[in-house]
């Protein structure tokens, strides 16, 4: 989870990559404003799903939750620090 990974959106310019979500599923938000949110979908053609920053979260917070479930410790940790720089 380390790289910095960006895509370019027809529309909103350059995204930035927030976490993966899951397999071919990751999260992107505009690079600068951080306020527009998309979860990328890169399973054959690319799809943007737009969410609200609220709905975004809530993706994150699950995601954290089966991390937790699991057990994968440094996933979510790497995830938890995501979580505070992106919404608190």
């Amino acid at each position: 989870m380390g790289n910095e990974t960006y895509l370019n959106h027809p529309t909103f310019g350059l995204l930035f990559r927030v976490c993966s979500i899951e397999d071919n599923r990751e999260l992107f938000t505009t690079l600068y404003a951080q306020r527009l949110f998309f979860l990328v979908n890169n399973q054959g053609a690319i799809a943007f799903e737009p969410l609200t920053r609220s709905d975004a979260r809530m993706v994150v917070e699950s995601r954290m939750r089966q991390l937790r479930r699991q057990g994968i410790r440094e996933e979510l940790h790497e995830l938890q620090r995501v979580h505070k720089q992106t919404f608190q």
